[in-house]
């Protein structure tokens, strides 16, 4: 199947390699719209599955920004969509075949440290798993990574410095936290909240936790940003939406774009 994708893919990009990988999470694909030079719908790619949800183009894009080669997934598929771990994680995969070796994985979270408030950025320093599995389940492919995988940083820390650096040029007050990732679709209930505060969560959300483990196993520098869109369930009184969520996001995507932007500059 991987020489299928490949295969396929190379006939668009003309043997564009890309050094970096970006995942653009919920409402945040703008980025790749300005600077698309190639896109290509999932639904094409041999071995992608199709994303179904609001805010998700669902399309791989190649552009070079700040004279970096690089390829982002505009919109990521879900686990709550139906699709096996192994399917939301296989394009992480591909990004490492086509010679991707930082990966940039952002997404939309909720508040769960109640410090924290809508259109705050967070900085992830580190991830639970409640999503019940592991991307990493099945035959191990020992040209990818190793069958028991350090996952003592995820995170790199060089690259959460650098992000830090470029909120500070840009006088932005970024977040650093804990994300905490569930199966979704339903939002967690405010019991659940309080859990994850307990256990060390900042933030809450259904994504991101599967491609940041497929990417350490395959050897790429990882770094997340949570764009925080909502107080989670328990921290306010306000009932959660999805509409919110793609609200907020857009209200925040000039200072998200400038992040990314100024982050490339210095990977």
């Amino acid at each position: 199947m991987m020489k299928d994708t490949l295969d396929y893919i190379e006939q668009f990009t003309d043997n564009f390699c890309p050094e970096i990988g970006i995942v653009l999470g919920s409402g945040l694909g703008e980025l790749a719209d300005e600077y698309c030079e190639y896109a290509i719908p999932y639904d094409k790619i041999p071995g992608f599955a199709k994303s179904t949800v609001e805010g998700h183009k669902g399309q791989l894009v190649f552009a070079q920004i700040n004279n970096r080669k690089v390829v982002m997934m505009q919109g990521r598929n879900h686990f709550y969509e139906g699709h096996s771990m192994q399917d939301i994680t296989y394009p992480i995969k591909v990004m490492k075949k086509l010679g991707v070796k930082t990966v940039i994985l952002t997404n939309a979270a909720g508040a769960v440290n109640k410090s924290f408030r809508p259109g705050d950025l967070m900085i992830i320093t580190d991830h639970i798993n409640m999503m019940g599995t592991n991307p990493l389940i099945g035959t191990n492919d020992e040209e990818l990574g190793t069958r028991f995988p350090d996952m003592s940083e995820i995170y790199n820390k060089n690259l959460v410095k650098l992000a830090l650096a470029a909120g500070r040029v840009l006088n932005l007050n970024l977040r650093q936290g804990v994300y905490i990732a569930s199966t979704g679709p339903s939002y967690e209930t405010p019991a659940e909240i309080k859990m994850a505060r307990t256990m060390g969560a900042d933030a809450a959300g259904m994504s991101t936790v599967p491609e940041a483990i497929v990417a350490n196993y395959c050897g790429m520098k990882v770094i997340g940003i949570s764009c925080i869109s909502n107080y989670a369930s328990g921290v306010s009184t306000k009932k959660l939406t999805h509409e919110e969520v793609i609200k907020t996001t857009n209200s925040v995507k000039t200072k998200f774009k400038d992040l990314i932007l100024l982050l490339l500059k210095n990977i």
